[in-house]
């Protein structure tokens, strides 16, 4: 029995049971779907676009170091000749 079997066999058997009205037949199914995005997201292991953003920085600035020291050390070789 796959996943949507059992939701619609549970919502089934509490509307069967009067236990279930159409809010709270809303709010179940929104807890539900919010709890499987959580589910999927920590699964992707996404990060946030703050910390996105404080990496992006980073390897920039490392970037700007690198060339620097790829043109010191290419000057450097000219000068010795």
């Amino acid at each position: 029995m796959n996943n949507s079997e059992k939701i619609l066999k549970t919502l089934s058997n509490l509307i069967e049971n009067g236990i279930l009205t159409s809010k709270d037949l809303k709010k179940e199914i929104s807890n539900d779907l919010k709890f499987k995005k959580d589910k999927i997201l920590n699964k992707l292991e996404l990060v946030s676009r703050e910390e996105f953003e404080v990496l992006k920085s980073i390897v920039q600035k490392q970037d700007k170091i690198i060339k620097k020291l790829k043109n010191n050390t290419k000057s450097k070789k000219v000068k010795k000749s």
